[in-house]
């Protein structure tokens, strides 16, 4: 990445993305950029904050708790425009941490899970957004195994048996192939499983379809794609812990 800065990256990361948008015949300014922060330190993403990039990313709940509840003392809440994803695997006993320090979890993958977040956001009093992961490629094993799991998860949303979780899009995760054939279904798969929830369940708000990573987002933007999860093209290699 030679010596190009955070701030350069971004630039260039959303001037891709709103190319992609203007070639795909769509609105500049549809797609958002969720950055992926996992493994970079707390100054990397004051240095994104300070560019105007205030959507991220983070698969580890300690870290992301450590990091975002730093970033809240830090900054005053006028100040304080950084809004948190979890988009890894969430496992039930860091739900509560989840939750505390999150607006929104894309990685809803199981009844269960939405019943342990309904728990911790009741005792918080606090409503949090999610989307359902949608498993589509064959490389990962995340997400709904089937669009018939997802539709049942779905239906206990609009039947108000989760009253603090607004459901709000599906995510994937494209195989890791160079065959764009693959990786065109993974996406198109998941915008059709997003049509048929609208269309069986319009009481929901499901209108975010987060796919597309470094390697592909293009694609995902062709195929509908509303968020794109880009990492290491903006903070450059991870710092491994």
């Amino acid at each position: 990445m030679g010596n190009s800065t955070i701030a350069e990256r971004l630039q260039e990361i959303k001037d891709q993305i709103k190319n992609a948008e203007i070639a795909s015949g769509r609105k500049e300014g549809c797609v958002r950029l969720c950055a992926v922060s996992k493994f970079h330190p707390l100054e990397s993403v004051v240095e994104a904050m300070r560019a105007n990039q205030f959507l991220f990313g983070e698969n580890r709940v300690q870290e992301a708790f450590e990091k975002f509840t730093e970033i809240r003392e830090r900054f005053s809440p006028e100040e304080n425009k950084a809004e948190l994803h979890i988009i890894g695997s969430l496992q039930s006993n860091k739900v509560k941490k989840a939750v505390s320090i999150a607006s929104c979890i894309q990685s809803v993958d199981r009844e269960e899970l939405l019943a342990e977040i309904e728990k911790q956001c009741a005792k918080l009093e606090k409503d949090i957004e999610i989307y359902f992961e949608l498993h589509t490629g064959e490389d990962s094993k995340a997400g709904y195994e089937s669009l018939d799991a997802l539709l049942k998860s779905v239906e206990l949303c609009a039947k108000g048996n989760f009253p603090h979780i607004k459901p709000r899009g599906l995510m994937t995760m494209a195989p890791f192939v160079d065959d764009e054939a693959r990786i065109r279904k993974s996406f198109s798969l998941l915008r059709e499983a997003k049509e048929k929830i609208n269309s069986e369940f319009p009481s929901l708000e499901i209108t975010e379809l987060s796919m597309g990573m470094s390697g592909d987002f293009k694609i995902a933007i062709e195929e509908g794609s509303t968020m794109v999860r880009i990492g290491t093209a903006i903070f450059g290699e991870r710092e491994y812990k």
